[in-house]
């Protein structure tokens, strides 16, 4: 495997968590820190924190200490557009899908009864 295949997997993987996204998707407002995280995800502490740190030894995250707070921001914002187009991605296949499900639905024309 090519390292940058591998650093792709790694990239995904640390992205592979719905906590994790949403982490991410709160800091496209800008830094944060983790007891507002915390508020804005409605999750404990100790659980914001271990998906920071995921997020942050991949270099999708980075901290800046201030006093006794860490402030935690998106290192790359292109990250932002991935997930947009993820969202798109998946928008378009629950459209497809519902698509399938109308015609199943539909009444078969030349059907017996």
């Amino acid at each position: 495997m090519t390292e940058l295949r591998r650093f792709k997997a790694d990239f995904f993987k640390a992205l592979a968590h719905p906590l994790r996204i949403a982490v991410v998707d709160a800091l496209r407002d800008g830094e944060m820190g983790v007891n507002e995280l915390c508020s804005k995800l409605k999750t404990e502490q100790s659980t914001v924190s271990q998906q920071l740190a995921v997020l942050r030894s991949r270099n999708i995250v980075v901290g800046r200490k201030d006093g006794l707070n860490v402030y935690y921001s998106v290192r790359d914002v292109t990250v932002f557009r991935l997930l947009d187009v993820a969202k798109l991605i998946f928008t378009n296949h629950f459209t497809g899908v519902q698509g399938m499900l109308a015609e199943l639905k539909a009444p078969q024309s030349g059907a017996r009864r």
